[in-house]
């Protein structure tokens, strides 16, 4: 969708929201690839600057954008009344949803178009990749946090805003028929790929067996823990607010512990074409999970915290599942720059996987380290 011709009825959106001041600037914000989103800066009483992000909704990726915000109201609700009762600051430790006139966490303008505002998080920065273990301990923490101040939330009550997101076993059983299908004919080009998944049906079914049989409990869960998703202080690069609550949801703590292990601690790009430098750095597992379990604050149970290696491993092989998959019906869910970009991510995510099999010892330990 052409993001001007999508963006037309910005000025409509922005008069509908509880903003008192006179608007001095707007600017594309961000590198997302799912909402157009905007900063908006304020001249407000006293000559103070106010500044606000404002999103235009992908209702296309996200079918139901009311049930979406009542996630995101409920959950920063519920965080706001924690973090106060903690003596921390609700305006920078969560996201702040702004409200529209009419009292409503979101505007739908005459073109269609859904609309939302936060207040901006002042004094913060994000990182797309890890320049320091540091960094990426911080995020650890604050994703620990998270699941820590949210640990008594009913996850039940909340919206699935994406219908089996983390079902693995569906998404193998999808696998199996596209192999099957072979629509593009790519199949015989990726025979290595096709066997290395269906080796590990295990590995796709293990957690929702574990789920169905109550030893793992549901949790209310982030689904894109990626360490751009927390926003860390200016001055004392400690994290402060994890943000991008979109894919907010009932789900496994142990899936949102392993899709970070999975970005963050892959030594190279997602689509890199040289595997040999493709490997679970151990220093930077550790590191995330000393700072994921110390944000925690016993909120885990014993199983849970011994099956993060199984998260990681488990959302690892799905990812790379899930980009085989797409490269074998013809590229038509994940974007894609180049000729075999999918296939060249699909290989980094099942080396991954393999890295950590052989690791696997190491892993457990470092685990056990900290429980």
């Amino acid at each position: 969708m052409d993001r001007e011709d999508a963006c037309k009825n910005r000025w409509e959106a922005i008069e509908q929201f509880q903003i008192d001041g006179k608007l001095m600037r707007e600017e594309p914000y961000g590198h997302g690839h799912i909402n157009d989103t905007f900063l908006l800066t304020f001249l407000i009483k006293d000559k103070n600057i106010l500044r606000v992000i404002l999103q235009r909704m992908n209702h296309e990726v996200f079918k139901k954008p009311a049930q979406l915000m009542e996630n995101i109201w409920n959950v920063t609700s519920f965080l706001k009344k924690k973090i106060m009762a903690q003596g921390g600051d609700p305006k920078r430790e969560t996201l702040n949803v702004i409200e529209t006139r009419d009292g409503l966490s979101l505007y739908i303008d005459s073109r269609g178009y859904y609309w939302r505002a936060y207040s901006f998080v002042e004094d913060t920065m994000s990182f797309d990749i890890v320049e320091r273990p540091e960094d990426f301990y911080e995020s650890g923490v604050a994703f620990g946090k998270f699941q820590s101040m949210l640990s008594d939330y009913p996850a039940e009550t909340l919206h699935e805003t994406i219908v089996g997101f983390h079902d693995t076993k569906a998404r193998f059983h999808k696998f199996q028929e596209i192999v099957k299908a072979d629509p593009m004919g790519r199949g015989s080009l990726v025979k290595k790929e096709i066997e290395f998944v269906q080796e590990r049906r295990e590995t796709a079914e293990i957690l929702g067996r574990m789920q169905a049989l109550g030893e793992l409990p549901l949790r209310v869960t982030h689904n894109d823990t990626k360490l751009n998703n927390v926003l860390l202080d200016n001055k004392t690069r400690k994290a402060i607010c994890v943000i991008d609550l979109d894919t907010v949801m009932p789900g496994l703590a142990v899936n949102d512990f392993g899709d970070s292990i999975r970005f963050g601690a892959s030594t190279g790009a997602e689509d890199e074409k040289d595997l040999r430098k493709i490997e679970c750095d151990l220093q930077l597992f550790e590191c995330y999970t000393r700072g994921f379990i110390e944000g925690c604050k016993g909120k885990l149970t014993k199983k849970e915290l011994e099956m993060l290696p199984m998260g990681a491993k488990v959302m690892t092989f799905e990812c790379g599942m899930r980009f085989l998959t797409d490269y074998l019906e013809g590229d038509i869910y994940f974007k894609i720059h180049r000729e075999d970009q999918n296939l060249d991510r699909c290989r980094t995510q099942l080396k991954l996987v393999e890295d950590m099999e052989k690791k696997w010892e190491k892993l457990m330990n470092i685990v056990n380290k900290y429980i």
